[in-house]
């Protein structure tokens, strides 16, 4: 495998953030656009994940869907050297509503732990210097394989005041220790978790390895769950930041209800906006005994 030098990486990134944000996205998506076209990997993983988890779809829908998807996946794609190089009060800037702040007036009564989940929709940088500017928040990643990128990633995911904490065994205490004190905590809950790490539960529909951290972390430190995404406006508007509360049944101590839950709070936020979430992802990887494999 080549690897793209770290230095090379930060030299590439503070060039692409010297484009406005309309720019970005519209280059973004223009090369989304091309890679659709081209095929490849991303297309056909994306064109299968639609067909899975939309099966009522006509092949033209899910044409454009697709297409419509890898457009939204290059404006990602253009604005992460906006989220990682512009101060943070410019990102913030971005952010031109929110929806379901009332949420978060509670945070703090009891000492109870705020666990947010953010799933791979819209831009979830974005959605961490928010959360990260207004309270002192713990954030799991997962490091790069990339050669001296982990430092950068570090520096600049946590230059609002976010602490990174690695997947590792004592990066999952440290999240357990900061919900009890009651902090808050930041999750991406659509990655393919681990092998020892996971169950099976559905989405749409499809029996997925689902990551059981976050219903640990809820049920062990009686957290309160909200899923929150940072929804792209039209014509370059901005950002909606969106806060939902988490269905039913998270909280459960049955594992596969918590995880259903888990499952079907991610699918009602991908209803909103379809085209904002990185199906281009291979979240069926693992197929359930007795399945057929979706790749």
């Amino acid at each position: 495998m080549v690897f793209v030098s770290a230095r090379l990486i930060k030299l590439i990134f503070r060039l692409l953030s010297m484009l406005s944000l309309r720019r970005a996205q519209h280059l973004g998506r223009f090369l989304g656009g091309i890679v659709w076209k081209l095929g490849g990997r991303a297309a056909e993983t994306t064109r299968k994940n639609l067909r899975a988890c939309y099966p009522e779809l006509s092949a033209s829908e899910i044409e454009a869907s697709g297409r419509a998807s890898l457009r939204e996946t290059g404006a990602m794609a253009l604005e992460i050297p906006l989220m990682w190089v512009w101060p943070v009060e410019r990102c913030l800037g971005l952010v031109r509503e929110i929806e379901g702040e009332a949420l978060l007036a509670d945070h703090g009564a009891g000492n109870k732990g705020l666990l947010l989940l953010a799933p791979h929709l819209g831009n979830w940088e974005l959605v961490g210097l928010f959360f990260a500017s207004r309270y002192k928040m713990a954030a799991l990643y997962s490091p790069p394989n990339q050669p001296g990128l982990d430092e950068y990633m570090k520096t600049v995911r946590s230059r609002s005041g976010s602490e990174l904490v690695a997947t590792d065994r004592r990066g999952i205490a440290r999240l357990f220790s900061i919900l009890r004190e009651g902090g808050v905590v930041g999750i991406l809950p659509d990655q393919t978790p681990r092998r020892e790490g996971g169950e099976f539960a559905p989405f749409f529909g499809i029996p997925t390895i689902t990551m059981t951290l976050a219903s640990k972390l809820v049920q062990k430190t009686g957290a309160r769950p909200l899923i929150t995404y940072a929804q792209r406006l039209p014509d370059a508007r901005g950002f909606k930041i969106v806060i939902r509360e988490v269905e039913p049944g998270m909280a459960s101590t049955n594992m596969c209800e918590s995880l259903t839950a888990l499952n079907r709070s991610v699918e009602k936020c991908i209803a909103e906006v379809p085209a904002q979430y990185q199906w281009e992802y291979k979240r069926f990887r693992r197929t359930a005994p007795g399945e057929q494999p979706v790749y």
